[in-house]
């Protein structure tokens, strides 16, 4: 017989369960760029331009920070389901000894090294200058983002995820009131703009830590044991490193490449800058909820594999794959709509708002193969630990493709905007016959765990 998608009462409450505080947490976070934007975007253009290029350095830096995290969610959500918690907290242990190293690696290059770092992005000194006067203050915020990931991660896979959605939406709505008082200046306090921007998220982020770690000290939650912080278990570390490491090169080709398409637009001019940064912030707004999708019907997945149910993991997978589509569907007609809503908001030059609307059709195409390719890539084969692909295919069709041909477009053939623009789309509307032929191989049906002493 037939498996019916929303047959199974009990699949669908328990991805409902996951996939919406997920989903939430990852509209929280966008929330913040997309406050960003409108009130900087309401004081100037160029500050909301400028911000847009200097957070990508922290875009990278998440990209670097989410896979270890990633890989702490995928070996402790298969121990987890499997009732090893003394693992799971070994796996968390190894996740914070590596984000640490990588959160103060980008705080020192955006404290003392900013001028370079936006270099990279612009080479408009209006830019670069307001830039800087951002990195500096918030650049001490990147300190603690590596540790709260950790926390909120190892949460997710031990049944608290709504929990993560409360702290992050907490954070977010703290930073997005914080925005408004210290860019404008309210309640007396002088307008500090993009500084205030900067310190405003380093407030939330310092609030998010101390509510994690209040958290995970409570009955029933997994906490770091310090007496085992640094005793390396040979096994253990050797399963982590097979899971991160693709990822993490996986991370930074997605996230390199998608800071140079964003440099590309920085070079392109202030106009196809701004709107850029507009349409990037639309986009992971509608994101969201193929975000939500992803992690929590991986988790579901890494639940039934590392409990040995790998049938039933296949099964799950099989009906992730039919709602990946669903979403890809949805996700196309909420771009459509949102054209005309995020052109009446957001202040623009006229020849920002011509591109905005090209970019923002351009999306709605693209969409369809994002949601695709987050709900499969790092959804059900990441469940599995089936990373490797992820690099292979971001190898081929973002630095084959992609991004060889928005570089060229932008400094060799002086392609229109939005030309340009669509090169960089290219990859996940490209890969989906590639990922299907790639799923149909079911070598992400494997249970990873294994007897830890």
């Amino acid at each position: 017989m037939r498996d019916r998608l929303f047959s199974d009462k009990i699949f669908c409450r328990k991805l409902f369960q996951l996939t919406l505080p997920i989903a939430l947490q990852s509209l929280m976070l966008a929330s913040v760029a997309a406050a960003d934007a409108i009130m900087l975007g309401s004081v100037r253009q160029d500050s909301m331009a400028a911000v847009s290029l200097a957070t990508q350095i922290q875009f990278i830096q998440n990209m670097a920070l989410s896979t270890i995290a990633a890989a702490a969610g995928i070996l402790g959500a298969q121990y987890w389901g499997k009732g090893d918690k003394r693992t799971v907290q070994d796996v968390f242990c190894i996740s914070l000894r590596y984000c640490g190293g990588i959160s103060l690696l980008f705080f020192l290059g955006c404290v003392f090294f900013p001028r370079y770092l936006m270099q990279i992005f612009t080479n408009e000194e209006v830019l670069i200058s307001i830039g800087i006067r951002y990195l500096r203050v918030a650049g001490w915020s990147y300190l603690l983002t590596g540790i709260s990931q950790c926390y909120l991660a190892i949460m997710k896979v031990s049944e608290h995820a709504s929990k993560t959605a409360m702290i992050s939406s907490g954070a977010v709505l703290l930073n997005i009131v914080l925005n408004a008082v210290f860019i404008f200046g309210l309640f007396g306090l002088p307008a500090m703009e993009v500084q205030g921007a900067a310190l405003a998220t380093l407030i939330a982020r310092v609030v998010e830590l101390v509510w994690c770690v209040s958290c995970s000290l409570k009955e029933g939650y997994i906490r770091p044991d310090w007496s085992r912080f640094f005793k390396r278990n040979p096994l253990l570390s050797s399963d982590f490193r097979k899971c991160a490491l693709p990822l993490v090169g996986a991370g930074l080709f997605w996230g390199v490449g998608f800071t140079s398409y964003t440099a590309f637009m920085g070079h392109m001019g202030t106009d196809a800058a701004a709107a850029n940064s507009v349409a990037s912030v639309v986009r992971d707004l509608i994101c969201c909820l193929c975000n939500g999708i992803s992690s929590g019907g991986g988790i579901l997945v890494g639940h039934e594999l590392g409990a040995g149910n790998l049938k039933r993991g296949k099964l799950y997978g099989d009906r992730l794959v039919k709602l990946a589509f669903l979403c890809g569907i949805l996700s196309t007609g909420i771009m459509f709509l949102a054209t005309p809503v995020v052109l009446y908001f957001v202040k623009l030059t006229d020849q920002a708002g011509k591109y905005l609307v090209g970019m923002m059709v351009i999306m709605a195409v693209y969409m369809i193969g994002r949601a695709v390719n987050t709900i499969i890539i790092n959804g059900i084969f990441a469940a599995g630990g089936d990373t490797m692909f992820d690099l292979y295919s971001l190898a081929v069709s973002m630095w084959g493709l992609a991004v060889p041909l928005a570089a060229a477009g932008t400094f060799l053939f002086h392609w229109p905007v939005l030309v340009v623009y669509a090169c960089t789309c290219l990859d996940e509307v490209g890969k989906i016959p590639w990922v299907m032929i790639h799923y149909k191989k079911y070598i992400w049906v494997k249970d990873l765990t294994r007897e830890i002493n």
